[in-house]
């Protein structure tokens, strides 16, 4: 576990041109890392890839991403509750450089892997809206980088967005174990934005509750540019408050050779599923996909 503590409040990981960096070292685990880097319009940067695979993932604005001697030009959107976006894979064993035209926000999800794979595009309408739940447990996940939609070796990354007021990431689960077929070993990162209201900032709460003696034992008032990690534990629910959509971004990755997203609910709580067969999901979602021209990657 990070010496930080699970709860990684905005700025508190910062590192020279990130704003927030978490990397395997500093979080105290073998695979999943999260960086944001902010650009000025104009601005440029580059990384080393090293010994893992990152997504460049706009939050906001778009850019250029350079890799392998290819561009791929990502359009971006306004803002993560603006739709979907496009993305870029970029390999192990490269270097990438990032530039922003108009300037923006983008994330850079990670892991530590074994094979080298091909720099690729990811075209926003490829990625699947999934509408989850029903009624206040109601939230929409966008599965750009979900095991069984984007080939990676190591990493998964899904974007989840919960109308205020409701319950996200419930019922409570958990994937800390090698179980064949029933549960992943996966460590996770939890990135937050919250949509202001009527110009004052939003908050939720995360919570994430031990699955045996010792376990992670988290429960935070989190806000936009937080971060939690969970290496192990039952997580959920994340909790909007009203008025105050929430926005996470997921981040896994792990040891087992089998690169898949296996949970296994907590049993106290799994019943709430059941419910969802006679309950509508909340009219608020889809969230509006603002329109974007295609875009081809030279």
């Amino acid at each position: 576990m990070s010496d930080t503590g699970p709860h990684l409040t905005a700025g508190r990981t910062a590192h020279g041109p990130y704003a927030l960096d978490i990397d395997p070292g500093t979080a105290g685990w073998s695979h999943s890392a999260l960086r944001i880097v902010e650009l000025a319009p104009g601005a440029t940067h580059t990384f080393a890839t090293g010994d893992s695979e990152w997504i460049v993932l706009p939050l906001s604005g778009g850019c250029t991403v350079r890799v392998d001697g290819r561009d791929f030009e990502l359009t971006g959107r306004t803002g993560v509750f603006a739709g979907v976006t496009d993305f870029a894979y970029v390999p192990r064993d490269a270097e990438a450089t990032v530039t922003s035209r108009d300037g923006g926000r983008f994330a850079l999800p990670g892991a530590r892997c074994t094979h080298r794979l091909p720099a690729r595009y990811g075209p926003a309408a490829g990625v699947p809206v999934e509408l989850r739940g029903a009624g206040r447990c109601s939230r929409q996940v966008h599965n750009f980088a979900a095991a069984d939609v984007f080939e990676a070796d190591r990493l998964i990354a899904v974007e989840v967005l919960t109308p205020g007021g409701n319950w996200s990431s419930y019922p409570p689960h958990k994937h800390d174990e090698h179980r064949p077929g029933q549960e992943s070993r996966l460590e996770e990162i939890y990135y937050f934005e919250i949509a202001p209201h009527a110009g004052a900032d939003g908050f939720a709460y995360q919570r994430v509750s031990p699955s045996a003696d010792g376990g992670t034992d988290v429960l935070a008032e989190v806000r936009t540019g937080d971060a939690v990690l969970i290496p192990d534990g039952w997580h959920g629910p994340s909790i909007a408050a009203p008025g105050h959509a929430l926005y996470y971004l997921n981040v896994m990755a792990g040891p087992d050779a089998e690169r898949a997203w296996l949970i296994r609910d907590h049993p106290d709580h799994a019943w709430i599923r059941d419910t969802w067969r006679d309950a509508d999901v909340d009219a608020r979602l889809p969230f509006p996909q603002e329109p974007s021209p295609p875009q081809e990657p030279r």
